[in-house]
């Protein structure tokens, strides 16, 4: 249930259990805090393996 996950809110930088933030403003879910706290660099981890697999496709 998502209100026992845990969000990164996009504007505070912030972690928060459950849905706290609007949707626009959060990214998640996540299952632990830390996990939540890594937000930033697991959104640019998959954007990168994203745009090379894109690359690869083209």
């Amino acid at each position: 249930m998502s209100d026992e996950k845990y969000w990164y809110n996009l504007k505070t930088g912030e972690v928060e259990r459950g849905l706290v933030t609007p949707a626009p403003d959060r990214a998640g879910p996540f299952d632990t805090a830390e996990e939540a706290a890594r937000a930033p660099e697991i959104i640019r981890e998959r954007s990168r393996k994203w745009a090379e697999e894109d690359a690869a496709d083209r």
